[in-house]
């Protein structure tokens, strides 16, 4: 950039300069010949004045005169008398400037002349007796001239190249320093002193970085989490398997045993199957394509496309092959049904847990994909079955309220303490860890559904009290 902006300027300077120089020259040039025609005139009119007759004009300006050569040109155009050449000239009727003499009283013109071979200026005016007095002077060149004063011109345009060159260093270097500080301290730099133009800038770069060190900050505690969380099943296993092995275990304890590391490679098998999900769901690679018509528009066909979606939709978060982002398998998702198939599904879990689950409402359209609504319910269900009390219930309703569909699932069970609630949709977080690892729990269920319900551009709300329940609603 500095080098940049140091080019530019030493390069329109030198531009600048040249270009001065050029005009320069053009108007002096014309200053030149104003002069030299008001000097002509004078001259003309003093000669004519003092002399009109060859023989006058001969006694007199034999001699260079000022470097001026007379001529005297009778009507016809014959020149009787030139300063300059002796003998016999060519008619002269056909000159520029004589011309224009006979028509106007006098003429100007510059000409190069075959019998000086140089270039003059020349001024012709009518005498009084119908000739033509004309006088010349050989043209001192304006580029001689400034071949002439070339070394000095040259001269002060390196001194002012110089002058420029050190300035436009300086002027780069405080242009510039704003940017560099603000480059070297991208953490703590505040927007006083850094131009105006750059503030939008400045805090796009600031918000994106801090989102960086954010997002870096939670990848690193997903990862110790995910260890941690990991390494707890597969010690299990790992303890009950030698015994086993070491032949340490009678029949009884074996089947315990067993049954143990069956469970512990089940909660495994769960979380793994959770975080590839949410990472999934994490990556950004997965959108829902556009509503191109409205819930109403769809009415009779919700059942072939229900059809249609479970055939062909397959894993709605799996990614293409070269990473671009995936569209999901989006359609108009009858809420209510998907639901009551999500609680027909889960009936035994929750008997087996001495819970009862209903649910409840009406028929409400939203756009979204079918599978992961369907796994948002899921979860939400999951763990209102999870953290419930024995004989407890779960309710799940769905209706339209304000004109938008609404999805709520009611525990009667243990509650979230209020210290809890902001946390509960993070990764791995638990409110009660023992009590999750004894039912299979991953703590992972909640942040898969902030993470669907983010995706279809729904809300989620909790309410929750200490013994006595939790509501969870999600608004479409």
């Amino acid at each position: 950039m500095k080098k940049k902006i140091n080019t530019w300027m030493v390069l329109t300077v030198f531009v600048t300069l040249v270009a001065t120089l050029f005009i320069a020259v053009a108007i002096f040039r014309n200053m030149y010949k104003e002069q030299v025609l008001s000097e002509m005139r004078t001259c003309a009119a003093l000669i004519s004045s003092l002399s009109t007759s060859p023989e006058e004009l001969s006694e007199q300006y034999t001699e260079d005169v000022a470097g001026l050569r007379v001529t005297l040109i009778d009507e016809d155009g014959t020149v009787v008398y030139d300063s300059d050449v002796s003998g016999t000239l060519e008619n002269h009727a056909d000159r520029e400037e004589v011309q224009e003499a006979e028509a106007d009283g006098e003429g100007w013109t510059t000409r190069y002349s075959d019998s000086l071979d140089s270039e003059l200026y020349y001024y012709a005016v009518k005498l009084d007796d119908g000739s033509i007095l004309r006088i010349s002077k050989e043209e001192a060149s304006i580029w001689g001239i400034f071949t002439g004063t070339l070394k000095g011109i040259i001269g002060v345009g390196v001194i002012m190249l110089l002058v420029c060159m050190l300035l436009s260093r300086r002027i780069t270097a405080s242009i510039v320093k704003p940017i560099e500080r603000m480059a070297d301290n991208i953490d703590s730099v505040g927007t006083e002193g850094i131009y105006e133009e750059l503030v939008p800038f400045v805090m796009t770069i600031r918000q994106q970085h801090e989102d960086i060190l954010q997002s870096a900050n939670m990848r690193q505690e997903f990862t110790a989490n995910v260890s941690h969380e990991l390494k707890t099943p597969l010690t299990s296993i790992s303890g009950y398997a030698e015994l086993i092995e070491t032949g340490m275990a009678g029949e009884k304890e074996v089947r315990h045993f067993a049954h143990e590391i069956h469970r512990s490679a089940q909660r495994l098998l769960t979380m793994i199957n959770d975080i590839i999900r949410l990472s999934q769901l994490d990556s950004g690679k997965l959108e829902l394509p556009h509503r191109t018509d409205g819930p109403a528009a769809q009415d009779g066909k919700d059942e072939h496309r229900a059809s249609a979606d479970s055939k062909s939709g397959g894993d709605a978060a799996q990614n293409d092959d070269d990473g671009q982002k995936t569209e999901a398998a989006a359609d108009i998702v009858d809420l209510y049904a998907a639901a009551c198939g999500c609680v027909d599904g889960m009936r035994l879990n929750a008997k087996k847990n001495g819970i009862q689950i209903s649910c409840s409402g009406e028929s409400c359209m939203i756009h979204g994909d079918r599978n992961l609504i369907e796994e948002l319910i899921t979860n939400l269900c999951d763990n209102a079955i999870r953290y419930n009390k024995p004989n407890g219930r779960v309710d799940v309703i769905v209706q339209e309220q304000n004109g938008r569909p609404m999805l709520r699932v009611k525990d009667t069970g243990i509650g979230i303490p209020k210290e809890s609630q902001e946390r509960v949709f993070e990764r791995f977080y638990c409110v009660d860890k023992s009590r999750s690892r004894s039912t299979g729990g991953t703590g992972l269920g909640l942040a898969i559904v902030k993470h669907i319900v983010a995706l279809h551009h729904a809300q989620i709300e909790l309410k929750s009290e200490v013994g006595e329940g939790t509501e969870i609603t999600v608004w479409f």
